[in-house]
């Protein structure tokens, strides 16, 4: 009688967890964020989830400079979770002194030098992992969070628990701030008010020399950068791209002309997100179809 009970419920189909709704709208974020401080976005951090075989692999989500999982993936962390997968997402490179940030946090994330955050990421991976019993990872990032990865990736052993790596407008050759990093005073003033991974991220940075000698890459993982034309942070928004095998650079306005997401905005953006997903799965890739999107905002 036991042995047949055990039979049946073995046999029932698992119990899906309900839909989450998906706003893409910076707006919506903020909103959330400030209601919500220091919480994780919806569908990520359940430490109880366990892969599936179609997304074998848990998906980390990493925000960018003096930014938070809160407000960065109000978007994508529910979008993943309803697609199957296990999502998670951390706040990292916080420090104690105060520094301007998005809401979503008592203390902005991504102010510390960017080594520091990688450090913290290398942890973050090996608790994913454990809790999960995967064997890799697929990393999502923003901003500094696209680039940050690639210190862990060459340096911190990370490569052999990576799949990959999909950035949105990420700095990995720098910035130039619109060319006011070139100004005398301004890489410091920059540093004061959000940090030394700032510093970190200007083109030229000793940090980037680093970073990039030898090449982009680093074998056995994919990478994928989704920039826009109009971003107004990561400038030239060219510096974003990689070169070196298993890379696919994509620009949202050269498939969508209506997108005028900016750097802020591509967290939110239907279309840039759409990009991030079929990277993630590309066996399973479907066309992208255009939407138009608002700065800031996205949609």
């Amino acid at each position: 009688m036991i042995m047949a009970m055990v039979t049946v419920f073995a046999a029932q189909p698992p119990v899906m967890a309900a839909t989450l709704p998906v706003a893409y709208s910076g707006v919506l974020a903020l909103t959330h964020a400030t209601l919500h401080p220091d919480t994780a976005p919806a569908g990520a951090n359940d430490w109880g989830c366990r892969p599936a075989g179609a997304h074998p692999r848990p998906v980390v989500l990493l925000h960018g400079t003096v930014e938070n999982m809160t407000v960065n993936w109000f978007t994508l962390s529910p979008l993943l979770r309803n697609q199957g997968y296990c999502v998670f997402a951390v706040n990292f490179g916080q420090e104690d002194r105060p520094r301007l940030g998005l809401p979503g946090s008592s203390r902005p994330g991504g102010t510390a030098p960017v080594d520091r955050s990688a450090g913290e990421l290398a942890v973050f991976v090996d608790r994913v992992l454990a809790a999960t019993g995967a064997g890799e990872v697929d990393l999502v990032g923003h901003s500094q969070g696209g680039m940050m990865p690639r210190h862990y990736l060459r340096f911190l052993g990370g490569a052999g628990k990576v799949g990959a790596l999909v950035g949105l407008a990420p700095p990995n050759h720098g910035t130039t701030v619109l060319g006011l990093s070139r100004l005398p005073g301004v890489p410091e003033l920059l540093t004061a008010v959000a940090g030394q991974a700032v510093r970190d991220q200007l083109a030229g940075s000793p940090f980037l020399r680093r970073l990039n000698a030898g090449g982009d890459t680093v074998p056995g993982v994919r990478y994928t950068v989704v920039a826009s034309r109009l971003d107004e942070v990561v400038t030239p928004y060219t510096s974003a791209f990689l070169s070196g095998p298993d890379v696919t650079n994509i620009v949202v306005q050269d498939h969508c002309p209506l997108d005028t997401s900016e750097h802020l905005a591509l967290s939110y953006d239907a279309n840039a997100l759409h990009f991030v997903t079929n990277a993630l799965d590309p066996a399973h890739a479907t066309p992208v179809t255009c939407r138009p999107t608002l700065p800031v905002n996205g949609g």
